[in-house]
C-alpha cells in the first residue's frame, strides 16, 4: 500500500486512468467489430461508413497511449484495404 501522500494520489489516478482506458479500448473494439460485421455482410457502403467512424477513434486511442501507434496504424491500414477491395469487387 502507498505510504506517502504523492504515492496515494498516484494510486488514485491510476485507478481512474485504468477505467478510462478500459472504456476507450472497449469502444475501439466495438467500432472495429462493426467494420468487420459490415465486411462479412458484404455491404460496402456500411463498411465504409463504419470505417469512417472507427478510424479517428483508433488514432485517438493510440494518441492517448492506450495502444501503440503502430498497432492502430496497422489496424486502420488493414481495414481500409479490406473495405477498398470489397468496394472494387
Amino acid at each position: 500500500m502507498a505510504n506517502t501522500k504523492s504515492a496515494k494520489k498516484a494510486a488514485r489516478q491510476a485507478v481512474r486512468r485504468t477505467e478510462i482506458n478500459k472504456a476507450r479500448r472497449t469502444r475501439v473494439r466495438s467500432e472495429v467489430r462493426r467494420v468487420e460485421e459490415a465486411l462479412a455482410s458484404g455491404d460496402a457502403a456500411a463498411a465504409a461508413a463504419a470505417l469512417k467512424s472507427a478510424e479517428p477513434l483508433l488514432a485517438r486511442t493510440s494518441q492517448k497511449g492506450v495502444m501503440p501507434k503502430k498497432t492502430a496504424s496497422r489496424k486502420i491500414s488493414r481495414l481500409t484495404a479490406r473495405v477498398k477491395s470489397l468496394a472494387k469487387g
